[in-house]
């Protein structure tokens, strides 16, 4: 009942494995199965949201000690997102690109960028060739990707939006056998860095290879992860998926980075950077029941995240220093905090759930669900009930609210706002 991966290549393997029948033995119009050599698509979203801000929380005192405060505003956003995909021959290029518009309090701005502007060269069904920028996904997780090595994060909020790749050059091939290992496929490849090129994947110029290798071993997929020392320290892991039945699913991730740093505030003031090794895993399910409640569970382990303790000292040095009006210590703390503690997940224990209901009380077209992450070292969480509608042909309607709780110096009670309203409408072509 789950569209998963490791069906999928077990169907490769038996494809490939199966030899060829004779013409006389079975026909089909090949035309009915002939692939289009140019398509095109994409989506045009509209936006609205309201914040409500929590003017106690550290980080609203951090991002709002030299603004004009406010406890509430709206925003409005725009979005358009164009896919192309040209086939000839053995070769396909593929493009994605994403632009947005947002307006809220503090004015308007605009963005427009590729997403995916990839060649790919095919000389045999054992083997591909892609050149150009592309958003890999490695990992089986669904909010969470520990060994999403070549790849930008996710937003656990939401975890299906379309991210922005990487340049790289690499290849793939993939052999198929008979017994308990059906399919072998591996996967090489080099993101390269320089002041011009994927500078955001990490400073210097270097080739930054990595490696995949994925084995379909008795219904269970596995993957084998490299990242080389380059732009980003190296780190290795593996990953898996396997299917318990016709409707659960199970799967994890392991990852060891063999250096990472964060910036910690001692209660003084005093901002040190920690640099150590880390290993980060996940484990996770799905289960579809019988009525089509679908249920997603994942706990994650940040072993390169804050402690409980370091987190709150961050936190509670802000409100020292906002309380003393101290603006150089808060404009240091700020600086600090962008690149760690204000982002999503940046503890260590985190549990994730999401739980949707398709079609329920025969309510066609229509599908309400709820996610809950919560932060598992302090209490705190961010809960999201949300209704989807897809009774109008190409589009879709979804009504989100986001609950924001946690006491004093915790990770979800210290976020700027507490609550959010979100309503989009996206409409495909």
């Amino acid at each position: 009942m789950f569209a998963a991966r490791t069906r999928f290549l077990a169907l490769c393997a038996a494809l490939l494995a199966t030899p060829v029948v004779g013409a006389d033995e079975y026909n089909f119009d090949v035309g009915q199965f002939e692939k289009k050599a140019f398509e095109f698509g994409g989506y045009a979203e509209l936006r609205a949201e309201h914040f409500r801000l929590d003017t106690d929380a550290a980080l609203y005192q951090l991002n709002f000690f030299d603004r004009e405060p406010i406890t509430e505003y709206n925003a409005g956003i725009g979005a358009l997102q164009l896919e192309g995909l040209y086939r000839q021959g053995i070769s396909s290029f593929r493009f994605v690109g994403y632009g947005t518009y947002a307006d809220d309090y503090s004015g308007s701005v605009s963005d427009a960028r590729v997403y995916e502007a990839y060649l790919t060269l095919a000389p045999s069904d054992r083997a591909t060739f892609d050149l150009g920028k592309k958003t890999l996904s490695w990992g089986k997780g669904y909010a969470f990707n520990p060994v999403g090595f070549v790849q930008r994060m996710k937003d656990p909020n939401d975890p299906e939006l379309a991210r922005e790749g990487y340049v790289i050059a690499g290849g793939n091939v993939i052999r198929s056998f008979e017994g308990p290992l059906k399919t072998v496929a591996f996967t090489a490849l080099v993101v390269p860095t320089s002041d011009r090129v994927n500078e955001d994947f990490g400073p210097g110029d270097y080739a930054n290879p990595a490696a995949k290798l994925t084995l379909l071993y008795l219904d269970t997929d596995i993957d084998l992860l490299v990242l080389g020392e380059g732009a980003r320290s190296a780190r290795y892991g593996f990953d898996f998926s396997r299917n318990l039945g016709t409707n659960i699913e199970i799967h994890g991730e392991w990852a060891h980075l063999t250096e990472t740093t964060r910036p910690v505030v001692s209660a003084t003031g005093m901002v040190t950077t920690v640099t150590q090794s880390a290993n980060n895993y996940l484990l996770g399910a799905r289960y579809l029941t019988e009525n089509d409640l679908t249920a997603i569970v994942e706990y994650y382990y940040n072993g390169a995240g804050y402690s409980e303790d370091e987190a709150r000292t961050f936190f509670q040095t802000i409100h020292n220093a906002y309380d003393a009006g101290n603006t150089a210590l808060l404009e240091r703390l700020r600086i600090a905090a962008q690149t760690a503690l204000a982002r999503p997940n940046s503890m260590q224990r985190y549990l994730y759930l999401r739980l949707s209901q398709k079609d329920p009380f025969d309510i066609l077209y229509f599908t309400p669900a709820l996610t809950v992450i919560a932060n598992l070292d302090d209490g705190s969480s961010s809960v999201s009930p949300e209704l989807l509608y897809t009774g109008v042909t190409n589009l879709e309607l979804r009504l989100r609210v986001f609950f924001l709780t946690g006491g004093q110096l915790t990770d979800f009670g210290e976020r700027q706002n507490d609550r959010r309203l979100e309503l989009r409408a996206r409409y495909y072509f």
